[in-house]
């Protein structure tokens, strides 16, 4: 297994450069000048030109954008390597503080709401496996699927409407992640008052997962129930439970395993909206301020979290495949 995890880490060097390549280029290549942006000028409004091309021409000089694009990509993978992201052309900020600020929001957030979709959509996949075909399995199936075809932005609103200040209840606040004065909160204040802002948008991010993971559940659940296995299990008078979770439940549970690869990276973007409706300010809303900015450094740095997660949750499905299934080798 250490060996299979080396090779693996060492794989992700090149997987790293080329996701991060393409990504690099398709930012520098897109159109819009990000200078006269950042500095407010129109390319129809400049009064004083003479002026206004100096100011351009020095910025661009001290952002490297006035060096050719083969030679931009590798300075900024030299500064990658010291964990320098560069300075934000929006604010001047360094991009790592900025980083160092926001994610930590955004992983509350999607952290939370992975733990509760599986909490919950697991034991509804098992149950619906065991108890397939009948009438509560098939309301559990039409309920789950309403949830699924709600829109995360109209449930969002409809929450703020009856439960945020609206015309009903006053019971969560509207948005941002913390009371005035949390500072000075003892922890267990600091944390009630933190689950207390983050209830609505954890509840829009979760709700929608429901209905696929406990659909995987059920269909692996399902596959496994008709194994020589399981008939021998029964055959030899285990009990049901023991039958269901111990030698079923296990091994179907792989498809699940296998979808946790594609969460991680969907921790950034997936939160986009939610973070804006709420006024969250975590890594979603920061990489579509930044898209609008064209703040290339920004834009960099929310790709490579990105694409570090992705190469991150892939290696961890791997190696829970043998934690779940011990028949799974890597020698």
């Amino acid at each position: 297994m250490a060996q299979y995890i080396i090779r693996r880490l060492l794989w992700m060097i090149p997987t790293f450069i080329g996701i991060t390549l393409v990504t690099f280029l398709i930012v520098q290549l897109a159109p819009g000048d990000p200078v006269k942006l950042g500095l407010g000028i129109g390319g129809e409004t400049i009064k004083a030109e003479g002026v206004a091309k100096q100011i351009v021409e020095e910025q661009k000089k001290l952002l490297d954008l006035d060096k050719p694009l083969w030679l931009r990509y590798p300075l900024w993978l030299g500064k990658l390597v010291r964990l320098d992201f560069g300075r934000s052309f929006k604010d001047w900020r360094p991009v790592r503080e900025i980083i160092l600020e926001r994610l930590p929001v955004t992983l509350q957030i999607n952290l939370i709401s992975i733990f509760l979709a599986y909490l919950v959509a697991i034991p509804i996949g098992v149950h619906s496996a065991v108890r397939s075909g009948g009438a509560a399995e098939r309301t559990t199936t039409v309920a789950l699927f309403i949830l699924y075809s709600l829109p995360s932005f109209w449930v969002a609103y409809i929450l703020i409407y009856f439960l945020a200040g609206g015309n009903y209840l006053n019971i969560f606040p509207v948005g941002g992640i913390s009371a005035s004065g949390a500072a000075h909160f003892t922890t267990w204040q600091w944390l009630a008052d933190r689950l207390w802002h983050l209830a609505l948008p954890v509840l829009c991010l979760t709700y929608g997962s429901f209905a696929g993971l406990s659909r995987y559940m059920r269909s692996g659940m399902m596959e496994v129930l008709r194994q020589d296995y399981i008939r021998t299990a029964r055959a030899k008078g285990l009990s049901e439970r023991v039958v269901i979770f111990k030698h079923a439940m296990r091994n179907s549970i792989i498809p699940i395993v296998t979808i946790l690869a594609g969460l991680l990276p969907g921790l950034i973007g997936g939160s986009v909206i939610i973070e804006t409706i709420f006024n969250i300010p975590g890594m979603g809303r920061l990489g579509f301020n930044a898209v609008l900015a064209r703040d290339y450094p920004v834009i960099m740095a929310v790709a490579t979290v990105s694409a570090v997660l992705t190469l991150f949750g892939i290696l961890l499905s791997d190696i829970l495949y043998a934690v779940v299934d011990p028949r799974i080798k890597y020698d």
